[in-house]
């Protein structure tokens, strides 16, 4: 054999080897939480087979110490495949090639595979046997064999393929005895083959297919005359690489599209059942239908019942109007409410009836629900006003009892004896009302520059009363923000009332009281080390 034609089989067989590898990672990489919905079950000529039978022409190309590199055009392969699924098998391959100075015959069996896809089926074998050997002037040897490689199969009919190419390698091993005596021959031919033919399908992986089917429905089933009325066919078990055509008849109405959703034209129908016939068609063996039906009802007008909550109510109160409208026909609906007294606000279904103003005794309230067809139902509900009540004693209110000053101006926050005295009778007034809370609102005057020292104030104020007084530092809240200038005001908040302020409360994990004698800070401290003595 030529050195191009070798160079031209070895492209071939690494072309072969690179479409073998990358299906295989398509296959390994495909996401599985990608995986596609169950399809339909496959018809007949897209199920696997179970058993392929391949019978072609074959040429060899041997490269061994008896044979040299002489091609042998005269040759034929056939080869047995038992797939146990889809991807996997079992080959048992035979093969003779018959050359001048050399005739070669295998049997080999081993693993095989299959990627099928649409039109084309790549392939592959590794396959381990015996190899007989039958070189001129030498006995004929049978020894070990390995034929492995692979393929394309073309799709072609029903049942036979057409195998475009199968490029394999096969390998021998034999010991000759040397006519001119001496040492033995050893033959260990590696051969290029290259095959082409025929590949018979039988029987196949799945059990035989269902018959191709269709199911139809109606949406909705139950219509008012001129409704439309929704037609889906569901087909089942056709050739999914078939084109499927949709013909419909009904009983009354006008059927508008031709594809597998199409759309019921109900003007002018009677009361009544109505029929659609459905025909599937693939264009060729393949045919179905169905029968779906609707129903076109009478005119019927909607209810309305309705219940008041509460019952009886105040003076001034509200009672909540809560209806339930139905329409048989499944019509859309509208609501209207009107009182005997009061205020009525209507929302939809329901309502709201406000009372101020009515008088004590019974209100009736009358609600209408009407269709789009004009056609009504009404029914009332009924609200008792009761006589009003005494009034109320007038809630409690927060009031200030009074505000301490803050005169130093070297300490700006410091409570003096002057605020002491005022803030133990602030504590006196809270020991006498223990349910009560304190409010002190810190300010400062405008020309202050210290940064909280409004907060200051009211954190000093508090820790007064909290740490000489015992007041209870929970029932005391500070707030900062005043406007009243260098005072801390102090307003006194009963059980049941609110503070009616809205300066910001003191976060009292940042502002901490301030001691009446602080000690002097670092650097004042350091400075007063350092100077010398006198």
């Amino acid at each position: 054999m030529s050195p191009r034609f070798l160079s031209f089989l070895g492209r071939v067989l690494l072309a072969v080897l690179i479409v073998f590898a990358g299906v295989a990672a398509m296959a390994q990489t495909t996401p599985a939480a990608a995986a596609p919905p169950p399809a339909p079950a496959p018809s007949s000529d897209e199920s696997p087979s179970r058993v392929d039978v391949f019978a072609g022409y074959s040429f060899l190309s041997p490269n061994g110490a008896i044979n040299g590199n002489k091609g042998i055009p005269k040759g034929f392969t056939i080869a047995s495949s038992y797939w146990f699924n889809k991807y996997l098998g079992a080959a048992l391959e035979t093969g003779s090639h018959f050359g001048d100075i050399n005739t070669f015959n295998t049997l080999t069996f081993g693993p095989t595979f299959r990627i099928p896809l649409e039109g084309i089926t790549p392939f592959g074998l590794a396959t381990f046997g015996i190899n007989r050997e039958n070189p001129t002037g030498f006995s004929s040897k049978t020894g070990f064999g390995f034929t492995g490689g692979g393929g394309f199969d073309l799709h072609f009919l029903k049942r036979v393929d057409i195998r475009l190419i199968e490029a394999e390698y096969e390998y021998s091993h034999h010991n000759f005895a040397n006519p001119a005596g001496g040492q033995t021959l050893r033959d260990n031919p590696g051969a290029a083959k290259i095959s082409g033919g025929l590949v018979f399908h039988f029987g196949s992986l799945g059990p035989p297919p269902a018959p191709p089917s269709a199911s139809c429905s109606a949406q909705p089933t139950d219509v008012m005359a001129g409704e439309p009325v929704q037609i889906t066919v569901q087909p089942s078990n056709f050739n999914p690489k078939r084109t499927l055509t949709y013909t419909y008849t009904a009983t009354g109405g006008k059927v508008n599209g031709t594809g597998q959703t199409v759309n019921m034209d109900t003007t002018g129908l009677a009361p009544g059942s109505y029929t659609v016939s459905a025909n599937v068609s693939d264009g060729k063996k393949g045919a179905a239908s169905c029968n779906a039906a609707f129903n076109v009802k009478q005119n019927q007008p909607p209810t309305i019942s309705c219940s008041a909550n509460p019952t009886t109510v105040k003076p001034g109160d509200t009672a909540q109007i809560s209806c339930q409208g139905q329409s048989p026909d499944n019509r859309p609906l509208t609501y209207k409410h009107e009182a005997s007294a009061g205020n009525i606000t209507p929302n939809g279904p329901n309502a709201a009836l406000n009372t101020q103003g009515a008088q004590p005794g019974p209100i009736t309230v009358t609600s209408t629900v009407t269709d789009d067809r004009n056609l009504s139902a009404n029914t009332q509900t009924t609200v008792t006003v009761e006589a009003p009540p005494p009034p109320p004693p007038p809630p409690p209110q927060a009031e200030k009892i009074n505000q301490i000053e803050f005169p130093n101006k070297v300490k700006p926050w410091r409570v003096d004896n002057t605020a002491k005295a005022i803030l133990d009778d602030v504590a006196l007034r809270m020991q006498r009302d223990p349910d009560a809370k304190l409010v002190i609102v810190g300010s400062q005057d405008p020309t202050e520059k210290r940064k909280n020292l409004d907060a200051e104030r009211a954190v000093d104020s508090k820790f007064y009363l909290t740490n000489d007084k015992g007041i209870d530092p929970n029932r005391i809240e500070c707030r900062s923000g005043g406007t009243a200038g260098k005072v801390a005001e102090f307003w006194i908040v009963p059980a049941g009332a609110t503070y009616p302020g809205s300066e910001p409360v003191v976060d009292e994990t940042k502002i901490k009281p301030i001691p009446d004698h602080p000690a002097p800070k670092g650097p004042a401290r350091r400075a007063t080390a350092k100077k010398p003595a006198t």
